[in-house]
């Protein structure tokens, strides 16, 4: 299952920088007119996508380890808790748990936006795209 999301993500960034390069590459060698202003407002938004894509996977990372180390301190393999106490250890596992609980809230978020700004950036390139047609057509 983290596999096949880590492929959704990255297969998100991967389209973000796409786009990005495929602006840049279509714009290239003509000067700034205000017509492109709507394609410099979806390049943002897809600049904005690919961070939230890097850090819902920074995020994502983080309750792999947290992850981790609650299930060692469970089972008293935990290098830094051996010889506590029985509360010293439970009070550790809480305070892992609600780590990996906000750390799983953040990654969701970030993951629910790259999303929504990757799209958001689609939108505003068809609009840009279509009014560039529409200039065309008045020449």
């Amino acid at each position: 299952l983290r596999e096949s999301q880590n492929k959704y993500v990255y297969f998100l960034l991967a389209i973000a920088g796409a786009m990005i390069g495929l602006a840049v590459q279509q714009t290239s060698g003509i000067g700034i007119s205000s017509s492109q202003s709507v394609l410099a407002i979806a390049v943002l938004f897809w600049g904005i996508s690919f961070f939230f894509g890097c850090r819902h996977i920074v995020y994502i990372n983080s309750c792999i380890y947290t992850n981790i180390d609650i299930l060692k301190a469970s089972k008293g393999q935990h290098p830094e808790l051996e010889g506590k106490s029985s509360d010293h250890v439970q009070a550790a596992i809480e305070g892992m748990l609600m780590a990996f609980n906000s750390n799983a809230e953040k990654a969701n978020n970030f993951a629910k936006w790259q999303f929504i700004f990757l799209i958001i950036g689609a939108i505003c390139y068809l609009a840009w795209h279509i009014f560039e047609m529409y200039l065309k057509t008045l020449l």
